[in-house]
């Protein structure tokens, strides 16, 4: 017997939703305020994966200048109903104190790889929107309703209303059909349908430690709901060892064969404080329909396991990726991502200067508008990184580098800048927003026309080093606190995860310009 391990889905994956189109397995995971929004891969076997797509690739159907650190897109949710694709998506555009403001979006395409359609706004009540496709023909959608009143449950339920896709809009009355279980802090609804019985799964028990899927089903849509008898049906709250923690969010789905899995979210803590500095990732857990009418994990019990039985499937494995970029296409690869807003001419260029990246020097990494930083997801624990760098500064307010990121309150840089005529390293801090830099002065690289970058992750360690022909090389600065980009540092409402690539800022507006000559990430 094959088996799957888990995490299938490595570093900041989470809320997966899943669908199957005939032999082929989709799922959309968040990607809040990274650039384009919504990561969907692709499998055939459930076992191998590929990063396929960002369906939300443009302006029309994202903007997000100026979103908050963790806003952006939460728990997309992926159907496919009559040919065509629908995504669900909220936009977050506050999240702090007691309200939080969550337009939710409607975006549709017959083909996985788009185009995609402008978004139809749906509600702004809350965030988690999922849509359901009965079997009359009728379609609903159901999301978090968000209480910001005070002495009243945040997480005050789950709303139902039809969607009409003639009017392009959502009709009728809304109903709160279920308002939880006593995990609380209910969220991330779906609902499914099986032998005229509908099916309510939730997330419950906040995003963290506590997390858990929750299972109720009722014989009408509106409910009422009972709860599954051994609520929850997956959850990893009562036991601090395991490997896979904060195991929640789920969605499930069959095979051809009539096998059902479900995917859901988990982390994998390091070191003494248990920090999840991969983020919360995608895993994924055989389950089965029992005598009773329920779903339970098929291994028993309800926590989540490393290694699962692989489906009766054919293996389906794709062509190993390529770790290192030349920059020699026109496009940025998948694997790439953005803060906040597309590319376009204005601030990167692949074309200018062919087989470099060219990025003009923008804002700084303290901005929530108009960065020039391209990275990728960190996806295991043990990896390096490196590029190779052209830049000429002049002053101070430009720089260019490699970059070890979390968020604009947290981060690494090693930077090179310019001071009375002289370019120098350093690597500078942010540290919940406090500001440092690692070195009591820069190491010295005047005259150096091409700069060779690197920065290597050992789990809770993370160790810059550079070079000035690419072979001998050199540590600069001590071993740093990888552990700070992580959900758990700092302070709350932090739900992405470390991410490392390579920027460039003008302070001074002059749009000075670096050149980077390939950026390779490998995993150790």
């Amino acid at each position: 017997m094959t088996t799957i391990h888990n995490p299938i889905l490595p570093g900041f994956n989470p809320d997966p939703s899943i669908v199957r189109v005939g032999g082929d397995f989709y799922t959309a995971t968040s990607t809040f305020e990274w650039f384009p929004g919504v990561q969907i891969h692709h499998s055939r076997d459930l076992k191998h994966w590929r990063l396929l797509t960002h369906p939300l690739d443009r302006v029309g159907l994202l903007d997000m200048e100026g979103n908050p650190s963790s806003g952006g897109i939460w728990a997309p949710c992926l159907t496919h109903h009559n040919g065509v694709f629908h995504l669900i998506y909220t936009d977050v555009k506050s999240l702090d104190g007691a309200f939080k403001d969550t337009p939710n979006y409607l975006t549709t395409a017959e083909d996985i790889m788009g185009p995609w359609s402008d978004p139809v706004y749906l509600n702004s009540s809350g965030f988690d929107p999922s849509m359901f496709h009965d079997d009359d023909g009728r379609k609903w959608l159901v999301n978090q309703i968000w209480d910001f009143r005070r002495d009243r449950n945040s997480f005050a339920g789950i709303a139902l209303q039809e969607y009409s896709p003639e009017r392009k809009r959502l009709v009728g009355e809304i109903r709160n059909i279920f308002k939880g279980t006593e995990l609380g802090v209910t969220e991330g609804p779906h609902i499914y349908k099986r032998d005229g019985l509908y099916y309510l799964m939730t997330a419950e028990g906040g995003t963290g430690h506590n997390h858990a899927v929750t299972l109720a089903r009722a014989e009408k849509i509106e409910g009422p709901y009972e709860v599954h008898p051994e609520n929850p049906v997956l959850t990893s709250r009562n036991n601090p060892g395991l490997e896979l923690r904060k195991a929640g969010h789920a969605s499930i789905t069959d095979t051809p064969n009539g096998e059902w899995y479900m995917v859901h979210l988990c982390s994998r803590p390091v070191g003494e404080h248990n920090r999840c500095i991969l983020g919360r990732e995608t895993a994924i857990q055989k389950v089965k329909w029992c005598d009773d009418g329920w779903l339970r994990l098929e291994a028993g019990g309800n926590e989540p396991l490393v290694e699962v039985p692989a489906p009766d499937l054919p293996e389906h494995a794709f062509p190993a990726e390529n770790q290192r970029d030349d920059f020699d296409s026109t496009e940025l690869g998948v694997h790439f991502a953005t803060l906040r807003v597309p590319t376009d001419n204005s601030w990167l260029s692949l074309t200018e200067r062919p087989g470099w990246l060219r990025l003009y020097g923008r804002e700084s990494l303290q901005s929530k508008h108009r960065q020039s930083l391209v990275a990728r997801r960190v996806q295991a624990f043990k990896f390096r990184a490196e590029t190779c760098i052209e830049f000429s500064p002049e002053n101070f307010q430009q720089m260019a580098g490699l970059t070890a990121f979390y968020d604009v309150q947290n981060n690494y840089y090693l930077r090179v800048s310019a001071d009375d005529g002289r370019s120098g390293l350093n690597i500078l801090v942010a540290d919940d927003q406090k500001y440092d830099e690692a070195l009591g002065e820069d190491v010295d690289v005047t005259g150096t026309e091409r700069l060779f970058l690197a920065v290597q992750m050992d789990r809770e360690e993370l160790q810059f080093s550079y070079s000035l022909d690419g072979g001998d090389w050199t540590d600069i600065g001590p071993a740093l606190d990888s552990t700070i980009l992580s959900d758990e540092y700092g302070s709350d409402g932090r739900f992405t995860g470390a991410f490392v690539g390579i920027c460039a800022q003008d302070l001074a507006g002059t749009r000075k310009h670096a050149d980077f000559d390939y950026f390779e990430y490998e995993e150790k």
